[in-house]
């Protein structure tokens, strides 16, 4: 199965209000395995990048000055995402910036449909939790050490580890459990080995009795002990 995480970055928090889209990165996946395809595209919003947004993603409106507009990229970003399924954290907010984009410049909307949210599923799977990208990652050790700031393709990459943690991990769908109970099961089922029992073996019993040369050394001993315990209590 082909899925797309992803993840962008903005010029605020709401398209209607006139902030644009400026970066966005995807990561995509076959049967939960990254297979190193990805698509990362850095967008002119033609507009003023607002300092707060600046100071969060590190975008300045110098770097953004002869990148692409997001219209002359969409085709190629439409042809990446194609028709699976896409994964976000907070899906709503990077699908409704999408979603604007792509009608802006003439194209279908992505249906909503697709939307998986990490986000509800940590909340479903951590109810009362810290639910951030950050907090998730330290939860299931997922290494983000050189996240200094955010950045679309890098928050898809440690979204992609997050998405299969959240959902299983490694087994996903239970192959491997199905595998290990099959195994269980023709264990149960095979007919017990015939073990032979060991040849009997009659050990030869060891004398107990104290020799002579035992019982004389015993008397020697006890001679020679001062007021001993009983003699004491023999007078008594």
């Amino acid at each position: 199965m082909r899925e797309i995480v992803f993840d962008t970055e903005t010029t605020g928090l709401s398209a209607p209000d006139g902030h644009r889209l400026v970066e966005i990165g995807c990561i995509e996946l076959i049967n939960k395995v990254e297979t190193g395809n990805s698509f990362h595209c850095y967008f002119n919003p033609g507009r003023f990048m607002p300092a707060e947004a600046e100071a969060v993603h590190g975008l300045s409106d110098r770097f953004l000055s002869d990148k692409p507009t997001f219209a002359s990229q969409a085709l190629a970003l439409l042809d990446f995402i194609g028709d699976s399924p896409l994964i976000a954290h907070n899906a709503t907010f990077d699908f409704g910036f999408l979603n604007w984009e792509l009608s802006a410049c003439g194209h279908p909307i992505v249906e909503m449909t697709r939307m998986i949210d990490t986000l509800a599923i940590a909340r479903k799977a951590h109810p009362g939790a810290k639910h951030s990208l950050d907090a998730l990652c330290s939860r299931y050790g997922i290494d983000r050490s050189h996240r200094v700031k955010h950045g679309a393709l890098l928050d898809a990459q440690l979204l992609a580890q997050l998405y299969v943690e959240l959902t299983g991990g490694r087994q996903i769908g239970l192959s491997l459990r199905a595998d290990h109970a099959l195994q269980m099961d023709a264990v149960a089922l095979a007919p017990a080995p015939i073990i032979a029992a060991p040849a009997a073996f009659i050990r030869v019993a060891r004398p107990h009795m104290a020799s002579e040369e035992e019982l004389e050394r015993h008397r020697i001993f006890v001679a020679s002990l001062a007021d001993p315990l009983w003699m004491a209590e023999a007078t008594n």
